[in-house]
């Protein structure tokens, strides 16, 4: 294969392959119903205090969330799943 061949199919696998998440109020309601009380701050899932579409960070949570949207193919995440959530040891 030539090289420019290589960097658009890489582009395109990129590309395709994210997937834009982000927050809800509608998610953090959910989630507070559940019983995780400290979803209301944006800092329970996400890297910073506010989030900007489609350049967020994630902290361990929200990495595990999104990790749980891939293996069972969802649409959207469920904040349900956060009760399979473990936290790591300090």
């Amino acid at each position: 294969m030539n090289k420019p061949l290589v960097g658009v199919l890489t582009a395109i696998a990129i590309f395709a392959g994210a997937q834009s998440s982000q927050a809800t109020m509608p998610m953090q309601k959910k989630a507070k119903e559940l019983g995780f009380a400290e979803s209301t701050k944006c800092l329970y899932c996400h890297g910073e205090k506010m989030p900007k579409k489609d350049s967020s960070t994630y902290n361990e949570r929200g990495n595990f969330l999104i990790k749980m949207k891939e293996e069972k193919k969802a649409k959207e995440v469920d904040v349900a799943w956060l009760k399979e959530y473990v936290e790591p040891k300090k």
